[in-house]
């Protein structure tokens, strides 16, 4: 093996201290925070630490991404279950105020990823430069190359969304006393994608089929991230006229794009997303229920545990292992609060009445479906209860929702659904019999012998809505139910063991469709087909055609709560239109007092105690850190 005088100073010194046999030798190295690359990759034992250290770093938006960034999930991440849905309309948080990534803040501090995503690369370009050298059959040599390629091109593509035009550091440097010597200037936005899609390209080539049951990444898994990389530059060209800005940033191309680029991206997504279809590999899970119920169960039964669907599945990031820096936290944050077992903080995720309404009806396929709460059918008033409105009477608080889409049902608790074998009670409040409303206060109401409590249930352990205590109730009247257990949470940090899919088919599906709606390119009738065939999957039975809104609004609700919906927005410069002021909606089921028996009334409203939240243009690029030093262009900041 030739001599490797590099050094390694990284994250991978915490994953050394696990190596047992073949790299003992490591750990007795001095200094400890400085190893010889040869030391790392002498053994085939530590070539394969050193690649799950890089896959660790990768910039996977799983259950461990919070409001701080990337793999929270170290010793007690007290991090109030923060997510990125929280930042889109998707959910809201429960407590209200001061939170960065809540239902006050616009999420971008979950966005900066340019250091850490240039560790990454400096790493993989270590590896880069010893695979040469390794004392391997050049079969592997070929595939450790493409695991490369595709590590490098996923982390370009998780600073690149941030970030714009990036300096494209294509081999190891080494600090020799000149720091200019070091400075690399920014490559144009588009020059940044063209050789993202160029790594993937080399990955591709290289990869294997499968790796046996290991989880690395294959020539599909590359083929995915080339779908998705591709598709959202595409949308960048075709749509920067929306959200145009200015600077020299954008004079020098580090920014922006033009929208005759986009027809080349599409081309590039559907010919990836092609190769995928046509493989055989892979399919939709239970793509054919026979009823809207066993739709449902299918779908949630996928995320509950990913592994039962591995037709679908691409790339998968196992947490099977509870404890720091395996396990995560959604169970403990997110399950409803009459299910918290103890658990002080549970209940945080509230799905908005906006992603809700989205769903379709079975009975009227191809357009959402907002929950109807009035005989005259008013679906924008949001002020709240109204004495002169006619409002609808349910029995049971679930009638509203009885022929909406499956998925909401798999994604979403309603009010009065049954989760883990218990009824989730989620009451805002009661109208008396004299007609005065008692909504979002506490306390009760004795009639006739019977007492009525405002929040359904005499104690907090009695109900999951809308009492302020503790931020532990839904204050949009929904609850969260997609990747959650169905078994007891085990109340402590990261015991929860769940395995997120990072990309899987349905996702290819819709990229397909999307690139075909957008482009005019590809198989419009194979791209109908595709959004089709995951509507069958929900139990739907009618076909709709190929618009771009349908295929968006299904992206949406196929896609929920699997961090896709911010990029979506940011990528189709949509974001700034739908966040103008934007203020998420509730919906709030009140027991009606003045009919016997009492009754169900519905109240959409706006989300209590919530400021309006903006997105400003400048925001679709972050601001780089460092330009001082670095000596690279600053991204827009007016």
């Amino acid at each position: 093996m030739m001599k490797l005088t590099k050094i390694i100073t990284s994250a991978f010194l915490t994953a050394s201290l696990y190596v047992t046999t073949g790299c003992t030798d490591v750990l007795d190295l001095e200094p400890q925070d400085k190893l010889p690359v040869e030391a790392v990759f002498g053994s085939p034992a530590g070539v394969k630490l050193y690649m799950a250290n890089l896959y660790y770093q990768l910039p996977t938006e799983d259950f461990l991404f919070f409001n701080s960034g990337f793999n929270q999930n170290q010793g007690g991440p007290n991090n109030g279950g923060q997510t990125r849905a929280q930042s889109t309309d998707e959910a809201v948080h429960s407590e209200a105020g001061g939170l960065n990534n809540g239902p006050n803040g616009n999420g971008n501090n979950m966005n900066n990823y340019w250091i850490s995503g240039y560790s990454l690369i400096r790493d993989v370009n270590l590896l880069i430069d010893a695979i040469p050298t390794l004392d391997i059959p050049e079969e592997e040599r070929e595939k450790l190359s493409g695991e490369a390629a595709f590590v490098r091109a996923f982390a370009y593509f998780g600073i690149a969304i941030r970030y714009g035009g990036l300096p494209l550091i294509k081999e190891s440097q080494e600090y020799l006393g000149d720091a200019e010597s070091l400075k690399v200037q920014r490559s144009t936005e588009k020059e940044t994608y063209d050789y993202i899609l160029s790594e993937l390209d080399i990955a591709i080539s290289k990869l294997p089929d499968s790796w046996d049951g290991e989880r690395r990444a294959t020539k599909w898994v590359a083929l995915a991230l080339k779908s998705r990389a591709a598709l959202h530059a595409a949308s960048l060209a075709k749509f920067w006229d929306k959200a145009p800005l200015s600077g020299d940033a954008v004079d020098l191309g580090y920014v922006g794009m033009s929208a005759s680029d986009a027809e080349a991206y599409y081309a590039e997504c559907i010919e990836a997303s092609t190769e995928i279809m046509d493989s055989g590999v892979f399919s939709l899970f239970q793509p054919t229920p026979a009823s809207p119920e066993e739709a449902a169960e299918n779908y949630r039964r996928m995320f509950q545990d990913p592994n039962i669907a591995l037709n679908e599945a691409i790339f998968i990031k196992g947490h099977t292992i509870p404890g720091n820096r395996r396990g995560h936290n959604y169970d403990i944050w997110f399950t409803p609060a009459q299910l918290a077992n103890g658990w002080p903080h549970p209940g945080r995720m509230n799905p908005t009445l906006d992603l809700v309404d989205k769903y379709e009806s079975y009975a009227s396929p191809g357009e959402e479906a907002p929950i109807v709460t009035t005989a005259e059918g008013d679906i924008d008033d949001y002020n709240g209860y109204e004495a002169s409105k006619n409002y609808l009477h349910f029995e049971d608080p679930t009638a509203p929702f009885e022929n909406k889409d499956a998925r909401l049902h798999a994604t979403v608790v309603i009010p009065g659904s049954t989760m883990k074998g218990e009824e989730i009670v989620i009451q805002a409040g009661y109208i008396l019999p004299d007609g005065t409303p008692r909504i979002r206060t506490g306390g009760s109401v004795e009639i006739d012998g019977v007492t009525y409590y405002n929040y359904g249930g005499p104690t907090t352990n009695d109900y999951s809505g809308f009492d302020g205590f503790g931020g532990n109730n839904t204050k949009t009247g929904f609850s969260f139910r997609k990747f959650i257990s169905d078994e007891p949470i085990t109340p402590g940090w990261n015991q929860s063991t769940t395995d997120w899919v990072e990309f899987r088919y349905a996702e290819i599906l819709l990229n397909y469709a999307e690139a075909v709606a957008e482009s005019g390119l590809g198989d419009a009738s194979r791209a109908a087909q595709a959004i089709n065939d995951i509507r069958r999957r929900a139990g739907h039975t009618s076909e709709i055609p190929l618009t771009i809104d349908n295929v968006m609004r299904e992206r949406t609700v196929e896609l929920a709560f699997e961090n896709k919906r911010w990029w979506d927005l940011i990528r189709r410069r949509e974001r700034h239109e739908i966040f103008e002021a934007q203020i998420s909606h509730a919906l709030q089921p009140v027991l009606d007092l003045r009919v016997s028996p009492p009754k169900y009334i519905f109240i959409r409203a706006n989300v209590h105690n919530m400021n309006p939240r903006t997105f400003l243009i400048r925001d679709y690029y972050l601001s780089i850190p460092g330009v001082g030093a670095s000596g690279v262009i600053q991204n827009p900041t007016g």
